[in-house]
């Protein structure tokens, strides 16, 4: 499903001997784990362990599989950004920075939500909710982290940062060019939601989670 090597993302932590993440999970609807989503296994090796085995020239298909929760072979390049909450501020801080970011809208033409959150796939950051925030607690009581985020808002068109934005406040479009035209994974995953994966790192183990919203 996806795969991050550590000098790629420098700001990912890795456990001690570890410098390969692996995201795996069944390409089929789970109608019985949280909301029909995919269930996301993360393996953490290394680039040692994996030297010896041959490269596939083209991608298997798995045997059984829903076609929005296979992705389209592509390549990654991470690019690192600061970003801001969308919903994960308290109440009073949200309400400010509603009426602000209508304000920065009407002005420039672009929002808040366009110009300091980042909707796409990521590492790190705040998880994108398109529904209420749900953070996720471990066993032993602290709230995880936001690990990644797979965002199916990218088989929407390419991401654009805003200075490569044509239409002011779009931060998704499609492009002329054909090699930009099917850059994405090309999953929908329900209505453009996302898969949310979060570990603890105050345990030894380091135990993951994952919240899926549509």
């Amino acid at each position: 499903m996806l795969q991050l090597i550590a000098h790629d993302v420098p700001a990912l932590v890795f456990p001690v001997g570890a410098d390969v993440l692996q995201v795996l999970w069944c390409p089929l609807i789970h109608s019985d784990h949280d909301q029909h989503s995919p269930v996301p296994m993360l393996r953490w090796r290394s680039v040692a362990d994996l030297a010896d085995r041959p490269l596939l020239d083209v991608a298997p298909r798995p045997y059984e599989f829903d076609d929005e929760y296979v992705p389209q072979p592509c390549v990654i390049h991470p690019t690192e950004t600061v970003e801001y909450p969308n919903w994960d501020m308290p109440a009073e801080l949200s309400e400010r920075v509603g009426e602000w970011s209508e304000k920065m809208e009407e002005s420039c033409g672009i929002s808040y939500y366009d110009a300091f959150t980042t909707q796409q796939s990521k590492v790190g950051g705040y998880p994108g909710w398109t529904q209420p925030p749900k953070w996720p607690h471990c066993s032993c009581g602290s709230r995880m982290e936001h690990l990644l985020t797979i965002s199916a808002s990218e088989s929407c068109g390419r991401w654009l940062p805003v200075e490569e934005r044509t239409r002011p406040g779009c931060g998704w479009e499609t492009s002329d060019n054909p090699e930009l035209q099917h850059g994405s994974h090309e999953m929908i995953m329900g209505d453009c939601g996302g898969v949310y994966v979060f570990v603890c790192r105050s345990c030894p183990s380091w135990p993951t989670t994952h919240r899926y919203d549509c």
